[in-house]
């Protein structure tokens, strides 16, 4: 018989509403709770079949807990090890300020990239590649639960290089057809990073507002064209600070393995994983509503053929769109496209739904 999920907890409002009149908790995940903070009355309670992430938990509760409970260790490492949730600006940018000279080299993600490169991107302790790895679960949890509110086949990623300028055309395209598509209620993903990822992002924080409001967005960018400009950051904040978004959401799952990228800052919600494989095949996974491939170099690459393999199996019940965006490009400068036709008229692929153009309303007409 399958196990019932369990309840999970993770803040203290969450224990509250659950308490009830019983004196016993059951099948519970508490994650991050400080106990020390919860009200007299519910530290009387027993604890049967409770998993216990990153909790605080006074020794005087511990014999409250029977031995079907399991308590996850807490490490001393410079990154939450069990996050409740998914990263946004404030998060991940936590101690950087525009307007303060270095605060960058400081802020959270700043940190934990540096303490990720000294420990080794592939590191020889356990506790380091356990710590890391009970914090990619929790963001993989912090994912599905954010997903949940979406229709599955409104999931859309867009995949591309992360040296994409912002001053280039195709730049605006992206955040043109990112824009459109958030506005008609797809939840518009991105690997997180710069370039078209960026601009995926971008677009999607601007929906709502006019086309001028978003190419005065763009001039506004245009003073840091490349993620190594100086003000590639700063420049977004202020942008962000002048058109604020409440309504439109964009998700980004970026990885410190390539941390040496920044992560896009229009993300509202931001996945961010050690394991780069883990985080790869997780976006062509959660983007059941099809994905778009605007120029990119090998990482692109992969991920067509990956994306291919999860279509041609119907991997999920069904296939998603393939939409190619950049005739020349795919047709041409790599030619990819021409193969993946070959292929599927020989039968090597099947149920792939292709197309390709560099018509931004001819991209978005095929999801909607």
């Amino acid at each position: 018989m399958k196990k019932a999920p369990y309840i999970e907890i993770e803040n203290p409002d969450e224990l509250m509403a659950i308490a009830g009149e019983a004196d016993l908790f059951q099948h519970i995940a508490f994650q991050g709770i400080d106990f020390n903070e919860i009200p007299d009355p519910l530290l009387k309670h027993k604890y049967t079949d409770c998993i216990f992430m990153g909790c605080v938990i006074p020794e005087f509760m511990k014999k409250a807990m029977d031995s079907s409970c399991f308590v996850f260790p807490t490490f001393d490492m410079p990154f939450t090890t069990y996050p409740n949730c998914l990263y946004d600006f404030d998060s991940l940018y936590a101690g950087y300020d525009p307007d303060v000279e270095g605060s960058f080299d400081i802020c959270y993600d700043t940190q934990v990239y540096q303490h990720y490169v000294e420990a080794g991107k592939q590191a020889d302790c356990i506790s380091e590649t356990l710590a890391r790895s009970l914090h990619d679960h929790s963001i993989s949890d912090a994912l599905y639960d954010f997903l949940a509110g979406y229709d599955e086949k409104d999931v859309i990623a867009v995949m591309g290089g992360h040296a994409l300028s912002r001053t280039d055309e195709g730049y605006r395209k992206v955040a043109m057809i990112s824009k459109s598509l958030a506005e008609k209620g797809k939840l518009m993903v991105s690997g997180g990073g710069p370039g078209a990822m960026e601009a995926t992002h971008l677009g999607a924080w601007m929906a709502g507002r006019s086309v001028e409001e978003l190419d005065d967005a763009l001039t506004m960018l245009s003073v840091a064209p490349s993620f190594r400009d100086p003000e590639w950051l700063s420049s977004a904040v202020r942008v962000m600070r002048k058109y604020p978004q409440e309504k439109f959401c964009s998700l980004g799952v970026p990885t410190w393995f390539y941390g040496h990228e920044p992560t896009a800052a229009f993300a509202t919600h931001i996945a961010k994983y050690f394991d780069n494989s883990v985080r790869e095949d997780g976006i062509l996974t959660i983007a059941k509503g099809g994905i778009i491939y605007s120029p990119g170099s090998a990482g692109t690459l992969q991920e067509i053929f990956q994306d291919a393999a999860q279509n041609h199996y119907e991997t999920f019940g069904y296939a998603s769109p393939m939409v190619f965006l950049g005739e020349k490009y795919y047709k041409e400068e790599i030619p990819v496209y021409p193969l993946i036709e070959d292929l599927l008229a020989r039968g090597k692929y099947k149920n792939l739904i292709i197309s390709i153009t560099d018509d931004a309303e001819e991209v978005i007409s095929k999801f909607i």
